[in-house]
């Protein structure tokens, strides 16, 4: 194992420090209860639809009930990403401080059901800003918190089988919500669609009943070693604190891999997030009163593909398949999608071509976690950098919502998709030419800035 060098690494493996031998350094998994299993995964399916707010159906009552502009659906789009984006380092540093991780994702998860309430009841434009606004603050804190969670209970030799798992859970939340949208919708109204959020964030209030606080290394959840808390508490009282002490916030700014990592997923959702919203303003103009069945019908394809790819992929790490080359998978797809979408606006066509959303968003749910996790190691950091994660998905989705908005105002849909489609192509190229491989290797070394910080891996059991 090699003597730490970075600028984070100062903590030691051990009790030994850099000299302890390999099997001495290695993580011990917790192990979680039953009910605290079961809680991570009510709470990934119910927040499926809560963490989301009504996305895409968002644009479909706008531009169908309400006769929207594309360019002021492109702008109450992004209102909720802008939000999110704002909040996003103070939610992860939040989730990090704070030991009410339970508490915070039930209170976020209820201030999503005020603003879908809000936009149902006053759907004039001020009204439906301001909820987006609250929509996208309060969703901030659910991912990391939600990511900090399972780490804390499972730890982090079990967390690559966990995110995937999570991950399952949460496109499977989201094929429920689909279908009950659609039909609920279709059948009563879309107001309907909002309420249904409502029921969710309910359940998944009282779903985290089921986590046992007890059971969550709120050190470990963080970002910190276990060994570093073990190590802290052999030396006496007031060691655990100094040894699960975090790196900087600047220490965090300066890793370069993090950089790169955070502008390719930026470049991803700027690419990404309005290609649904914008084939659904498509149906809505093409195939009014079938709208809604054909949204559904894409969302419930894509979570369908969703759930295998989440499964795949934990499958994948566990074979030692590295993050880089699942990643650029999900990067190759999005340009296909967009280009595909210029070609044809019948609903089979969309919902066809919706399928690509669940290969490339099914991966980036799980392997964006896995490497944000990877680059954070030991540093205490670990949500901070899922809070930056978010950001750059939230600035990436509220460019992209801008830009498709205007782009198809001026110029019509076809060329929104081909410009959003080319955007996709960057984020490809960028990320094969500059990001580094972060998966652990049996040598103890990993690519990149990490190579300094990592622990011998052993194979990953299933969650």
């Amino acid at each position: 194992m090699n003597t730490p060098t970075d600028s984070h690494s100062s903590q030691k493996c051990g009790p030994e420090g850099a000299d302890q031998a390999p099997a001495a350094c290695e993580e011990k998994a917790p192990n979680p209860s039953r009910s605290s299993r079961a809680g991570l995964d009510s709470l990934n399916f119910l927040m499926a639809d809560v963490r989301d707010g009504v996305g895409p159906y968002l644009a479909i009552f706008l531009k169908g009930s309400q006769n929207w502009a594309s360019g002021q659906i492109g702008i109450a789009m992004a209102a909720s990403s802008i939000a999110a984006a704002v909040c996003q380092i103070p939610a992860g540093l939040l989730v990090d401080s704070l030991k009410i991780k339970r508490l915070l994702v039930a209170g976020s998860g209820l201030l999503v059901a005020i603003g879908c309430l809000t936009i149902v009841f006053f759907p004039k434009f001020p009204a439906v800003i301001a909820a987006q606004a609250m929509l996208g603050a309060a969703s901030a804190i659910i991912p990391p918190a939600l990511a900090a969670l399972s780490l804390g209970i499972v730890g982090r030799r079990l967390l690559p089988a966990r995110i995937s798992r999570n991950e399952s859970f949460n496109h499977g939340g989201n094929f429920a919500a689909a279908g009950l949208a659609g039909l609920l919708g279709q059948s009563l109204g879309y107001h309907w669609i909002f309420y249904l959020v409502c029921i969710f964030a309910v359940g998944s209030a009282a779903a985290v009943c089921l986590i046992k606080p007890a059971e969550i290394d709120h050190d470990l959840a963080r970002g910190c070693l276990e060994s570093d808390a073990k190590e802290g508490s052999d030396a006496g009282e007031s060691s655990p604190a100094k040894a699960a002490q975090p790196i900087s916030i600047s220490e965090v700014f300066q890793k370069r891999d993090l950089r790169i990592f955070l502008a390719s997923v930026v470049l991803f959702h700027l690419g990404n997030a309005a290609m649904l919203p914008m084939a659904g303003q498509v149906l809505a103009k093409t195939h009014p009163g079938s709208d809604v069945h054909a949204m559904s019908a894409c969302i419930i394809a894509a979570q369908l593909v969703m759930i295998g790819i989440a499964a795949m992929v934990g499958w994948a790490m566990r074979r030692g398949i590295g993050r880089k080359t699942i990643f650029l998978v999900a990067l190759a797809v999005l340009p296909v999608r967009g280009f595909l979408f210029t070609l044809t606006n019948s609903p089979v066509g969309v919902v066809s071509i919706q399928l690509l959303d669940g290969v490339a968003a099914g991966i980036f749910g799980v392997i964006s976690i896995v490497i944000a996790s990877d680059l954070m190691r030991g540093t205490g950091r670990f949500n901070l950098a899922q809070g930056l994660t978010a950001l750059a998905v939230g600035a990436g989705a509220a460019g992209s919502q801008l830009l498709g908005g205007f782009v198809v105002q001026a110029f019509g849909y076809n060329t929104g998709f081909l410009v959003l489609a080319c955007v996709a192509l960057v984020a490809l190229v960028f990320f094969a030419i500059f990001m580094p491989e972060t998966k652990e290797l049996e040598s103890g070394k990993a690519g990149g800035e990490s190579s300094n910080e990592v622990i011998k891996a052993s194979p990953i059991p299933t969650s």
